[in-house]
């Protein structure tokens, strides 16, 4: 049996059952759970191994890379500039970076890199790896693109070039490498442990992630055994040439190794965020009220950042998504705690959101990622907070 940490309020033990079921029948190895209720941590949960190789235990401090969960600490740094006077997201990106003007991108609002509709999920020549770590190279690359579909006009989820997109308005408004103004302006105040870009006297906190493939291979099977709501992910998934891969090949090689410490080290603003499930509940609860007498976001902010900018199928997920100025909307497949809630998930298990009409803030991150639909760690999680509101 894994040995759970931490604490729990009165009528929140529901959520430590579920806990305790992911690690005993659905797969966790490592993990932390945390729970913000009316700005005051209701749960504070961690147990499992940090790092199988070596049986270094979970603890209290343990860090987790979260993947695209990382979006949202990102759009928070966004709407903190927007907040301050110095950012607008219906100003043309060129206005702040004029180098993205060439190949027909002059008139793109910002707005549209925070809602995946700019259509730059891909580059025509993708980019080593070294370079795109080095941060300068990759937004050169991407300041060049062609959008690949005409933008305003559909919606796909940039899950890599969004962080360097993104990251460079943070960077060209403030500055500071959207890594530094996080840790400056938002880390630091609010006391977070979650760093974008990790620093080198952090790394032996940090859990060693182990990736499991689905149980079955979609793509592999005849087209009349795939469920019929699935078959046109699987033939983009099988397609090359679609956005679905494309939008995961700017990098050459393609695959990024995640535990290594020179990505981990970089600044990756869509997936490379090192934190605790406690740091992304803190921050997500400081967006919808006061913690310890901080409030990141005014009311009026946070209203205009989680309006609802793209609905409807997404070029490169081929499945409903819905995304406000940066955050994930709530959808059948990820449905949070309530319609009014906003944040991000990320690959292969974790989420981290906020609900205001609930007063919750929620932070999940492991080390098992797990691939595919079957995965409902999370959302176990999440109708136990569901739960314990009753």
């Amino acid at each position: 049996m894994t040995m759970i940490g931490g604490e729990v309020a009165a009528g929140f033990e529901p959520v430590r059952d579920a806990f305790a079921e992911n690690f005993a029948r659905h797969g966790d190895i490592g993990a932390a759970v945390c729970v913000y209720r009316d700005g005051q941590p209701v749960v504070d949960l961690w147990g499992g191994i940090a790092d199988p190789d070596t049986g270094r235990p979970w603890t209290r401090d343990t860090l987790q890379l979260v993947y695209s969960a990382t979006k949202g600490a990102t759009a928070t740094a966004v709407h903190l500039l927007v907040q301050r006077g110095e950012l607008d997201l219906d100003a043309p990106v060129a206005k702040y970076w004029p180098e993205f003007a060439a190949n027909g991108k002059a008139d793109i609002p910002v707005r549209w890199l925070l809602s995946h509709q700019a259509g730059l999920v891909t580059l025509d020549q993708p980019v080593s790896l070294e370079a795109a770590l080095a941060w300068h190279p990759m937004a050169a690359a991407l300041a060049a693109q062609r959008p690949v579909w005409t933008p305003g006009t559909a919606h796909g989820y940039h899950g890599r070039t969004w962080g360097w997109l993104v990251g460079e308005v943070i960077r060209r408004v403030s500055g500071r490498t959207p890594g530094r103004f996080f840790a400056d302006e938002i880390a630091a105040p609010l006391d977070l442990d979650f760093f974008i870009g990790l620093p080198a006297d952090e790394c032996e906190r940090v859990s060693r992630m182990v990736h499991s493939k689905p149980d079955v291979d979609l793509t592999a099977l005849p087209q009349e055994s795939i469920p019929e709501e699935l078959r046109d992910q699987v033939a983009a998934w099988r397609d090359p040439n679609s956005f679905s891969n494309r939008a995961y090949t700017v990098t050459d090689p393609a695959a990024i190794d995640f535990n290594s410490l020179d990505v981990q080290a970089a600044e990756l603003p869509a997936s490379n965020g090192i934190g605790t499930a406690r740091g992304l509940a803190r921050m997500y609860a400081t967006l919808i009220g006061e913690v310890d007498g901080v409030r990141l976001l005014t009311p009026e902010t946070l209203t205009l950042a989680t309006k609802e900018q793209a609905v409807g199928i997404d070029q490169v997920l081929v499945a409903p998504s819905r995304f406000s100025s940066g955050f994930q909307l709530p959808t059948e497949d990820n449905p949070m705690s309530g319609p009014n809630a906003f944040g991000h998930n990320g690959r292969g298990g974790s989420l981290a959101f906020a609900d205001p009409e609930h007063g919750i803030a929620f932070g999940y991150a492991m080390n098992h990622i797990i691939s595919g639909p079957d995965d409902g760690r999370a959302a176990w999680l999440v109708d136990a907070v569901r739960r314990s509101l009753t």
